[in-house]
This record gives structure tokens, C-alpha cells and sequence, in this order.
């Protein structure tokens, strides 16, 4: 096995896991952003004001994006997996 063919391996694999995260990091970064700004405008710095709002807006994005998410990683795996053979002979 190359070490192109090992990098190769390594730039899927990081592509499939940014991929696989955006849109519940994307999700919580808006909404941080959001409550930062409510904080900042109303002076109200509760810690619990900041938490909560992220982790349900985390926890809906995961459930409208979950199957898509789940489809990148298995078809990622499902790739490994079927070339696995191939791969100890290179």
C-alpha cells in the first residue's frame, strides 16, 4: 500500500466526517450566534440561556438530517469494506 493510496484513504475519510457534521455544527453555531447576540442586547447572561437553545436546535437538526448523515457514513464504510481485500496486497 502507497502512502498516496493511505493519504487517499485519510482525505475520504475526513471529507465523510466534516460532511457528516455540518449541519448540526452548522445548526449550532447558528444559533449561538443567535443567542449571543440576544445576550449581549438584553445584558441577561445566564449560562443555562446559552446551553439550552443549542442542544435542542443540535437535537432537531439531528433527527431532520440524521438518515442523510447516516447515508454518507455508510456508503463511506460500505466503500471501505467491499475494497478491503485490495487493499493488503497493494
Amino acid at each position: 500500500m502507497s502512502i498516496e493510496f493511505v493519504n487517499q484513504i485519510i482525505k475520504q475519510a475526513l471529507i465523510t466526517v466534516l460532511l457528516a457534521s455540518a449541519p448540526a455544527m452548522l445548526v449550532g453555531l447558528i444559533v449561538g450566534l443567535v443567542v449571543s447576540v440576544f445576550q449581549a442586547v438584553s445584558q441577561i447572561h445566564e449560562v443555562t440561556l446559552s446551553f439550552i437553545p443549542k442542544i435542542i436546535a443540535i437535537f432537531v437538526s439531528l433527527m431532520i438530517f440524521g438518515h442523510w448523515m447516516i447515508n454518507i457514513v455508510v456508503t463511506f464504510t460500505t466503500q471501505i469494506l467491499s475494497n478491503l481485500s485490495n487493499y493488503g496486497t497493494m
